[in-house]
């Protein structure tokens, strides 16, 4: 079957897609070029003439991973509606309990990233980006004398470790904690740091 040419874009956006696939079915130390090229059909030669190695490929991997999962994130956060509901829409897509995808990749990310520093970079930025975005939803919330939060940027933290950790757990070991039983210490979390009665998330449904 002749192949489609593709421009140098849409190349690069195939071979990234792939490689994203190959990190999460292999994981970041098994993967290599030639599975990403033969995933496609294509040379290791063409793979290495657009990333130069395999560490180049796995860094950028992970980067266009990463912009689909915050471009969704602003999604929802730019919603026309108030800050709990977008919070709180926000928080439960994120949870490992929710419909994010990708919690094995973002793990092996976290852990290839400790020996990778242009891995470490990209994980690092993604971790700003998602924080700076929940800062900024919590403070226009208080602004708006929706709830009360006197450090933003701590319950961005403090509610992104929890999320992380849960997500660690249910993913390393299946079944270590129930998704209603994670779902409901979410809950209480975001209810906690925003100062409101667990009961007020409800109405807060987008």
């Amino acid at each position: 079957m002749t192949r489609v040419r593709l421009s140098v874009a849409q190349r690069r956006e195939e071979l990234l897609r792939a490689a994203v696939e190959q990190i999460e079915e292999r994981g970041v130390a098994a993967v290599r070029i030639a599975d990403v090229a033969s995933a496609l059909g294509v040379s290791n030669a063409l793979v290495l003439y657009h990333f130069s190695t395999k560490e180049k490929l796995v860094a950028e991997a992970f980067a266009y991973a990463a912009e689909g999962d915050l471009g969704h994130l602003r999604k929802l956060l730019g919603r026309r509606t108030t800050a709990l509901r977008r919070l709180r829409s926000a928080v439960r897509w994120y949870a490992p309990t929710g419909q994010a995808k990708g919690w094995r990749l973002w793990i092996e990310g976290w852990a290839a990233a400790l020996r990778e520093p242009a891995l470490r970079e990209v994980t690092r930025d993604l971790d700003r980006q998602w924080k700076a975005a929940i800062t900024e939803v919590v403070a226009e919330g208080v602004a708006a004398g929706e709830f009360h939060c006197p450090d933003p940027a701590g319950t961005a933290l403090r509610l992104t470790a929890l999320l992380d950790g849960l997500a660690v757990q249910m993913t390393a070991y299946e079944g270590t904690v129930p998704r209603a039983r994670a779902q409901g210490w979410v809950d209480d979390a975001l209810a906690r740091e925003l100062g409101l009665e667990r009961t007020a998330l409800t109405s807060a449904t987008a």
